[in-house]
């Protein structure tokens, strides 16, 4: 295999930096609307290009055109990719992504090869972006050993559009969703870009604003904000991405990405805990409400910078060179929760109170790369280097306000730490070789070797920092921090068979980690009272609990087809472990435990055109996770295991309308606790068509205006009943919704 020969520089450059080829992932055919080729060039797992025929896994890609199908029907981007992504769980409606895993397992997240995912596991990789700047999405499934922790299920890495030569190129968009059921149910979006350049030079700059407004179920009434893990009613994002592609000479190339994006609560409206949180505490629980005249000190947030560069050089001793650095600042702000217990008298308990935390990661990092083909070899060989702190602090609010308001009114009191400071610093090299062992056939391998080491600070449990601000103690003694480091060496093989007609067969092993949550895993202590100080007894400390990272296996076998008149591709995968996390329900810490877990089941995705302008298809993900207990296989808690669906649809499509008729079947889950998550099916439409002068789109989310229970919301009652009673937390589905866009390009 020549790389000059089959990968020209022009070709190279636009699919190699425009992907993040560091370390994106392979994408493959979309198969919901079949438009590329098997013969595509595309990033694998070996981490430089090749064409989909070659590569032995399970991989997708989501087409801009599909996604702002999605976007256009009313769907928010996890929602979007639940969709059309067969080994994804469906996705909430707030802003949490928890539980939306791939196979049963955690997703890797990145923005063109920066990992979105950090060591303190907040569920909010897809508040991260708004759609308006995503070219593609490429999708993984599967673990994976060539990208760090956290790909357990699979990778998701989202590609932003970037600038072309000529121009200035503009697109315009003005958006609006409602379902009509009064003045506050409107979401509204306007989104602008401008992109051109030259031959050597090319960029873009893209901003969008879309601003929430209240959110109704099926029955007309407005669905109860998330207090947990935040919501996205009243909410106001602005996300602004730019990049710059810069030919520095013929053989080199450099390419800078840069975005900011900030996601936060813009109201006045909330839920109201009734007076003397008389809600929360079950003394009536009649009394929640949503009502004006929310007034936070420290509002729900995500707010996100990111910096990344791209070099890569044709000819450094007979070899591709790629290198890319990055940086990434984010604080995640969460919604105020009452923690609040009655006495046995039936009065509010001393030591109650009203807080939210504010949680700040920073990543920055390198990965280096060198690529080589020769005769009927390919080897690339590198390493990745990474650095992230994190610090995380809890805002306690006046009490006797909050109770007062029912919790609208959340002023400062004080402010102490939440989680112990982490700081991880991570350095992975890896070889990866191909081997073409006939025309048809070929196989591949490689290992990453990750070491990582881990400090932990100083830190007095959560509960005893909030009893010192209250006066209730004098002071409390600190769990000790300390340095920890592991090592994993990591595997994977697989080989690809082309069978012919656009057929190819393969089976692959491959394995990934991850790394348990160290804020949630360490810090807590148990504490004596010695006159009025609290004295530690014990704790999960460093030196005493070393964090172990937990190594999934999985082996896969599959089979694709792409054609003129349909596309289809199915695998069959088996994953296992020797170690599971679990919750703590009452003080919501993290567990690891020594037991055997197993996810299996089968992935697959079809679309068959059966006529000029009709197309039906397509996905269905078949799932099982269960947990060895006492030498038996059982079905692991609906809290963490993924629930498999079946998804379908018909498509109509010429030079000037086309339309889509969706539907989604999720199907209910239960373990041997005796927990369940019911299923539920909806249905959507969606018709464009274009004007003289940009594009007019409808869609119609929840076609029949099913009245549901969401996923997240039946799992938050599991975890947050021992905090206030169901209602508070089950949260419902949005009822039917109408949303019309207007996009020009010009």
């Amino acid at each position: 295999m020549n790389f000059g020969s089959r990968h020209p520089l022009s070709r190279g450059i636009k699919a190699v930096l425009g992907l993040s080829l560091m370390s994106t992932l392979p994408p493959v055919e979309a198969m919901e609307s079949g438009a590329a080729k098997l013969d595509e060039l595309v990033v694998v797992g070996t981490r430089t290009p090749t064409q989909i025929s070659e590569v032995p896994g399970t991989v997708w890609v989501v087409e801009q055109e599909q996604l702002v199908e999605q976007v256009q029907a009313g769907k928010t981007l996890k929602q979007a990719l639940g969709q059309l992504i067969p080994g994804l769980d469906v996705g909430p409606q707030g802003r949490t992504n928890y539980g939306q895993n791939m196979r049963g397992r955690s997703v890797l997240v990145m923005i063109d090869g920066v990992s979105l995912n950090s060591s303190r596991s907040v569920s909010r990789q897809f508040d991260s972006i708004d759609p308006f700047n995503i070219e593609r999405i490429e999708v993984l499934s599967g673990a994976t050993s060539l990208y760090g922790g956290g790909s357990t299920g699979g990778i998701i890495n989202i590609i932003t559009r970037k600038g072309e030569s000529g121009g200035p190129h503009f697109t315009s968009q003005v958006g609006a969703t409602s379902g009509f059921n009064d003045s506050d149910d409107l979401d509204t979006r306007v989104a602008q870009s401008v992109s051109g350049g030259t031959d050597r030079i090319q960029g873009r700059l893209g901003v969008a604003l879309e601003k929430k407004g209240g959110q109704f179920d099926a029955d007309g009434d407005q669905i109860k904000p998330d207090i947990t893990q935040t919501d996205l009613q009243y909410n106001r994002s602005v996300d602004v991405t730019g990049n710059l592609g810069i030919e520095l000479t013929s053989d080199q190339r450099l390419d800078i990405t840069a975005q900011y994006y900030d996601s936060r609560y813009d109201g006045d409206r909330g839920l109201y805990l009734g007076e003397d949180f008389d809600a929360v505490t079950g003394v009536d629980r009649n009394a929640f409400a949503i009502r004006d005249g929310v007034d936070f000190d420290q509002e729900p947030a995500t707010e996100r910078y990111q910096v990344n560069l791209n070099y890569q050089a044709f000819d450094v001793l007979g070899h591709t060179f790629y290198a890319q650095a990055y940086t990434r600042s984010e604080e995640f702000s969460f919604h105020p929760f009452p923690y609040v217990k009655l006495n046995d008298s039936g009065a509010i308990r001393t030591g109650s109170y009203y807080s939210a935390s504010k949680q700040n990661t920073d990543l920055s990092g390198m990965k280096l790369l060198l690529e080589r083909e020769q005769d009927t070899w390919r080897f690339s060989y590198g390493a990745d280097y990474s650095h992230e702190t994190f610090d995380a602090t809890q805002m306690l609010f006046d009490f006797d306000t909050a109770a007062e308001t029912g919790g609208l009114v959340a002023q400062e009191a004080d402010r102490v730490g939440r989680y112990p400071g982490i700081t991880i610093d991570t350095f992975a090299p890896y070889f990866q070789a191909e081997k073409e062992l006939t025309a048809n056939w070929r196989i591949s391998g490689g290992v990453r070797y990750e070491r990582t080491w881990v400090e932990v600070d100083d830190f007095v449990d959560s509960d005893y920092q909030v009893m010192a601000s209250q006066g209730l103690i004098g002071s409390a003694e600190a769990v000790p921090g300390g340095k920890n480091d592991y090592e994993e060496a990591l595997f994977n093989l697989g080989t690809v068979y082309d069978l012919g007609g656009g057929q190819q067969v393969w089976a692959n092993y491959s394995q990934g980690f991850e790394l348990p949550d160290p804020a949630k895993f360490y810090g807590q202590g148990k504490y004596a009272m010695t006159g009025g100080e609290a004295v530690l007894v014990d704790s999960v400390n460093v030196e005493d609990s070393p964090l172990q990272a937990i190594k999934t296996d999985q082996v896969e076998l599959g089979w694709r087809n792409s054609s003129e008149a349909w596309d289809a591709q199915v695998a069959l995968y088996y994953a296992w472990s020797d170690k599971a996390l679990s919750y703590d329900r009452d003080t919501l810490s993290v567990q690891v435990n020594e037991q055997k877990t197993r996810d299996y089941g089968v992935e697959a995705s079809a679309v068959y055109r059966f006529a000029e302008y009709w197309e039906v298809g397509g996905t269905t993900h078949l799932t099982r996770s269960q947990q060895k207990v006492d030498g038996d296989w059982q079905d692991r808690a609906v809290t963490a295991a993924s629930l498999s669906k079946v998804t379908g649809h018909v498509g109509w499509q010429d030079r000037l309308n086309q339309a889509r008729l969706q539907g989604t079947r999720v199907i209910p889950l239960d373990d041997d606790a005796g927990q369940q998550i019911d299923g539920y099916t909806l249905f959507d439409l969606t018709g464009t068509r274009e004007l003289p002068f940009g594009r007019l789109s409808l869609g119609i989310s929840n076609l029949l205006d099913e009245d549901y229970s969401t996923i997240w919301g039946q799992r938050s009652v599991i975890f947050y009943s021992s905090y206030g009673p169901e209602e508070m937390f089950d949260y419902k589905g949005r009822g039917r919704t109408y949303t019309l866009t207007y996009t020009a390009d010009y």
